[in-house]
């Protein structure tokens, strides 16, 4: 189904009809959207940060302030945001992708569950909000970086630095594995001897390793599935 540009008006009364709460939707730009109608699917990886780039560009060419997906969402690469003044993402239903890479002026809403095998944030000035589960093999929360609102269970093992309180994520509860890190993540990611400057030295992955390797399109657990990479 064709993509189409959504006015703020037209976008509260469609959260409104789908149950999304005001709280919620009253944090977005109140600008311009453009609407997916319905379940979308991505074949490759959904860069925010590229419009040009997006499935949704040959109907609606000009960039606006984000996407509305009117259903679930399923990307087989992955979800990607490094850069200030990227897209939003407002999915009205579940969103699953290979692993999702939060980084920059980020804004991520989603109405169901969350499924991926990675889910990284770091530093970001973000409004992030899951209503569902966020079910993950590993969530990597660095540099003050936390979702604002999870509203069911986080699901998988949890990398974040000591001062931060995990008990504020999950209203549902957080189920976190009893797994060694070695034994979850590929050895590439995992800081062997001294860490660089910019590596989660703390939590024992190299930043720099896991970047290559999502833009390569390779994993970054353990039996997880490469994915199509990004285009250079």
């Amino acid at each position: 189904m064709p993509s189409s540009y959504l006015s703020w008006a037209a976008a509260v009364e469609l959260f409104e009809r789908r149950g999304l709460a005001r709280e919620t939707y009253r944090d977005l730009y109140e600008e311009e959207y453009i609407l997916h109608p319905g379940a979308a699917l991505v074949t490759g990886e959904l860069s925010l940060d590229d419009h040009d780039g997006s499935p949704w560009c040959a109907d609606t060419p000009d960039q606006a302030t984000g996407y509305v997906i009117d259903g679930d969402l399923t990307v087989e690469g992955n979800i990607v945001n490094v850069d200030d003044g990227a897209a939003a993402l407002v999915v009205l239903g579940n969103l699953r992708a290979a692993n999702v890479l939060l980084e920059g002026d980020v804004k991520l809403v989603v109405l169901g569950d969350v499924e991926v095998e990675t889910f990284v944030g770091n530093w970001t000035d973000k409004l992030v909000k899951v209503h569902g589960d966020l079910r993950t093999a590993v969530t990597i929360l660095w540099n003050e970086f936390c979702p604002d609102l999870v509203a069911g269970t986080l699901r998988g093992r949890v990398l974040a630095p000591r001062y931060m309180d995990l008990t504020d994520l999950g209203a549902g509860g957080l189920e976190d594995p009893d797994v060694p890190l070695s034994a979850l993540m590929v050895p590439e990611v995992l800081v062997d001897g001294e860490p660089g400057p910019d590596d989660f030295a703390e939590i024992g992955v190299r930043s720099g390793a896991l970047r290559e390797r999502l833009s390569a399109g390779l994993p970054l657990i353990r039996g997880g599935r490469a994915v199509p990479a990004a285009s250079s």
